[in-house]
């Protein structure tokens, strides 16, 4: 779908000031290049007449554009937009970039959604110019390029590990995606000094994980350092340069994870701050899970918000507005897995703890400190059945309680509700959290309803300032 008249023209100036703040939000093409961009790409603008605008590189891509090799649209931020809201279309979206389609097919899809898969195809389209299965293959398409260019695995094996039912769909797509066979993708891929790729299975898969303007990491690294779990979690080094190591639990198999902090910046407003990354490492021992570790990372790190949209809403508010100033691209942290961080909201550091180590899945291969993997709800619901814990870890292995990225957050807030001995506050924290909810004030808080619809990061503004605690 393309946008037309005077939104278009606003476009094509965010385009013509190559302003970044639009990387992720929207996508525009040239019809005498064939090629589709990030508004900030840095290319000459095109003439306006020979512009066209797309609300996703799917949609792109379906009309027969391919992505430019100079801004690399394919690896932009995705849009704030599909956590912010709630509806069908951010939830498909959210659930698509989990992987939901390449596991479950369209069927499994419009099921958790509790549509048909006519109707989540007709919403898609209508509101991204295209469905379910183009924005799968958009998505699976980078995710083979990333295998390509970053490993040594074998091309067959990437294109089954990225999600393709064969060799040839894949050789297909790469070539109308990029222009160029998955062998001369991989002849362009960056060397090192030696003259060799930047990766083996071996040594993992390199990442840079984008990020739209400032970026804040100390205080994302400072709460990932103080709830640090032994066993399934570990933050080294001096701020500043701290790496965060975890083990995930993913659909095919297991994985451990290296992320780096990066120092923050303080430019903000147009063109000051393009955006950044932050750098990590990806360890997995099925390569199918890529798709998936990179979308929980995101989530994790919170970085597909709009620093820009929230900075400027909650900095119109005078009690707001300095701790804003001092801490701009501040974000709202939420988790690689929605269901341990429920336990761990309702028990504790020091007991969770012993659950990992009474319970947790001893990793085939530890690496250091990393030995676990957090038990899952149904593990801990048949061993400790009591209690809280016992009543919510019954919710989540039921599926009563449904915290996956999909999950309705209105639906999901009257079920934890619903969970004996579950009080408000860790509710609250759960939906924050585990759902990704940017707009939740915790219980006590005087959050009024012009620091909508960020009070999740309101919140993080006063707990950096030492002016609330969780």
């Amino acid at each position: 779908m393309t946008d037309q008249g005077t939104d278009a023209d606003t476009r094509y100036e965010a385009v013509r000031g190559r302003d970044a703040r639009f990387d992720g939000v929207f996508f525009f093409a040239v019809e005498t290049t064939g090629i589709y961009c990030r508004p900030s790409c840095p290319a000459v603008t095109p003439k306006r007449a020979n512009v066209r605008f797309f609300a996703t590189a799917a949609a792109a891509q379906g009309s027969g554009f391919r992505a430019c090799r100079r801004c690399r649209p394919d690896t932009v931020p995705g849009s704030a937009e599909w956590n912010v809201r709630a509806d069908v279309v951010a939830r498909a979206v959210r659930l698509i970039a989990d992987g939901v389609v390449d596991r479950e097919g369209v069927p499994g899809l419009a099921g958790r959604l509790g549509y048909s898969a006519r109707q989540v195809q007709r919403q898609l389209t209508a509101e991204l110019g295209a469905g379910p299965v183009a924005l799968a293959r958009a998505q699976r398409a980078h995710t083979a390029r990333v295998l390509v260019q970053t490993t040594e695995l074998p091309i067959t094996e990437i294109a089954f590990a990225s999600g393709f039912a064969s060799v040839r769909q894949f050789n297909d797509t790469i070539r109308a995606v990029y222009a160029a066979t998955p062998s001369e993708l991989r002849a362009a891929a960056p060397k090192n000094g030696r003259g060799r790729r930047t990766a083996t299975p071996n040594a993992g898969i390199p990442l840079r994980l984008a990020h739209r303007g400032p970026y804040r990491a100390g205080p994302v690294f400072d709460l990932l350092e103080r709830e640090a779990v032994p066993g399934i979690e570990q933050v080294s080094g001096p701020p500043g340069t701290r790496t965060y190591r975890r083990t995930l639990r993913l659909p095919y198999g297991t994985g451990i994870v290296a992320v780096g902090e990066r120092p923050g910046t303080t430019r903000t407003g147009p063109g000051a701050h393009p955006g950044g990354w932050l750098d990590a490492r990806l360890h997995l021992t099925d390569p199918r899970d890529l798709t998936t570790a990179v979308q929980r990372l995101r989530r994790l790190f919170d970085l597909d918000a709009d620093p820009f949209a929230v900075d400027g809403r909650l900095a119109a508010d005078p009690r707001l507005a300095p701790l804003v100033a001092a801490r701009p691209g501040l974000r709202s942290p939420g988790t690689a897995d929605p269901e341990e961080l429920a336990v761990r909201a309702l028990v504790g550091p020091a007991e969770t703890e012993r659950l990992v180590r009474r319970y947790g899945k001893a990793l085939d291969a530890p690496c250091g400190s990393l030995t676990h993997l957090f038990p899952e709800p149904a593990v801990l619901a048949g061993a400790e059945p009591d209690g809280t814990l016992g009543a919510l870890t019954t919710a989540l292995a039921d599926h009563a309680v449904r915290l996956d990225p999909g999950a309705d957050r209105e639906d999901t807030w009257h079920a934890l509700r619903a969970v004996p001995g579950l009080d408000a506050r860790t509710v609250a924290v759960i939906r924050t959290r585990a759902l990704g909810d940017p707009d939740v004030a915790l219980p006590g808080l005087d959050a009024p309803d012009h620091w909508r619809p960020w009070r999740s990061y309101a919140v993080n503004h006063l707990r950096a300032a030492g002016e609330w605690e969780l």
